[in-house]
């Protein structure tokens, strides 16, 4: 039996793995305000895709927790992420604002606040995963 192809195939299969790793997000929105309505996310990737929901890298909504709402995001690859988060008190599954477009529901972002005329840029609001992570995110 040749060793030396069988510790070879090993290390490929091993470099493979971890070339190819997935990570886990938890995430904890903490200020939500009541039971009702879902928390919905989106996880976006690069800068030209952020705050376009149709562009998110993944999206999707948890049922709301008052005081704090938990979720995790699995098989995320190493890289550079945003996440924007708002509480869809109505359950209508959209973004409600007013005439001049500001939310009339609690919004938040990871590392980013909302600017006195509009959202925070993706460079505010960008985190590195290469392991498994955790992030703290407080409704505004």
């Amino acid at each position: 039996m040749d060793y030396r192809k069988l510790y070879l195939s090993l290390l490929l299969v091993m470099i493979s793995f971890f070339l190819h790793a997935q990570h886990m997000l938890s995430v904890k929105v903490n200020g939500v305000e009541s039971n009702t309505g879902k928390i919905c996310f989106a996880i976006y990737n690069n800068k030209s895709s952020f705050l376009k929901l149709k562009e998110a890298y993944i999206s999707g909504m948890e049922k709301a927790v008052k005081g704090s709402t938990d979720f995790e995001i699995r098989d995320l690859p190493k890289g550079e992420y945003a996440i924007a988060i708002f509480h869809d008190i109505n359950d209508n599954s959209k973004l409600d604002t007013n005439m001049l477009g500001v939310p009339k529901e609690t919004v938040a972002f990871s590392k980013g606040k909302m600017k006195l005329f509009g959202p925070p840029d993706y460079q505010d609001c960008s985190f590195a995963i290469d392991s498994d992570s955790k992030i703290e995110i407080t409704l505004n």
